[in-house]
């Protein structure tokens, strides 16, 4: 088979950065995009045969076009796109502008939303394709003091999930990586925080905002292991829709599963005397 070409986003860091290298470990040809020209310079000085890296801010519509015609006329197509580029943020409700939402929904959301819709006319023409969306084990249960930063992940579940029973007939996959804590910069000089704090909320959301500083470099996954996951991901036959990942993923979520049935069961009655 032919060397798969991957478009991921963000790979200056994380599982991004650990993704990409991994790719190229295993033989396929990596795009990988920087917000930094000078980042997007290094990387081609150091990897002229099996990679690519290209400029790119998502946020920008325009520029995502662009990016995609050019890797179109130059490589014929996008075999997986990872949507990884994105940001986390912390902050009461309350406390957060609007100004800082939309600064939040504009990568996590909308710029994933743009790019992916701009890849699929060229996967519809290939009849193949994997979309990998990063999201998040906050992308399914919310908590307080991240409440802005679990909408933009719980929005790019929603299109996905929508996403995959769309083009899973026209030879396309759709995957959803849940991460809990992995030992990224996440929550250390790339976490954006609510400019405003109130006193009121100290011992909630103000107290995440502590936990979730706390842990910067402390946190139990490891990206490369992530990494794997992901390739494996893409290599299966039949992937599943979500792939969680670390031990916390699995007992938040559990946690939101258990929290749901318990109030479809507890109003069950109530629900089914709704009706006509």
């Amino acid at each position: 088979m032919n060397k798969r070409i991957w478009l991921i986003t963000g790979i200056s860091s994380g599982i991004g950065k650990a993704l990409a290298a991994a790719v190229i470990e295993k033989g396929d040809f990596v795009i990988g995009t920087f917000r930094s020209e000078s980042e997007v310079i290094a990387y081609n000085e150091n990897n002229i045969y099996n990679a690519k890296a290209m400029l790119l801010d998502v946020t920008e519509e325009n520029d995502v076009k662009d990016c995609v015609d050019k890797i179109i006329a130059t490589y014929g197509r996008i075999d997986v796109l990872v949507n990884n580029a994105g940001m986390g943020f912390i902050g009461a409700i309350e406390e957060t502008s609007m100004a800082e939402v939309r600064s939040v929904f504009e990568p996590n959301f909308f710029g994933t939303l743009n790019l992916t819709r701009t890849v699929l006319p060229f996967m519809r023409k290939e009849k193949q394709g994997h979309i990998i969306q990063i999201s998040s084990h906050g992308g399914i249960k919310a908590f307080a003091g991240f409440g802005i930063y679990n909408a933009s992940k719980f929005a790019l579940e929603g299109f996905s999930e929508a996403l995959a029973q769309e083009v899973s007939p026209l030879g396309i996959k759709v995957s959803i990586v849940e991460p809990g804590p992995f030992r990224t910069n996440f929550a250390g000089d790339k976490l954006r925080e609510a400019e405003i704090e109130i006193a009121d909320y100290a011992e909630t959301a103000g107290a995440f905002r502590a936990k979730l500083k706390s842990v910067d470099g402390k946190q139990e996954g490891d990206p490369e292991k992530a990494a794997k996951a992901i390739i494996d991901l893409a290599n299966s036959e039949n992937p599943t829709l979500r792939l969680p990942l670390g031990k916390l993923a699995l007992k938040t979520i559990s946690m939101k599963l258990a929290s749901v049935k318990s109030d479809l069961e507890n109003n069950r009655a109530i629900a089914e005397n709704a009706v006509f």
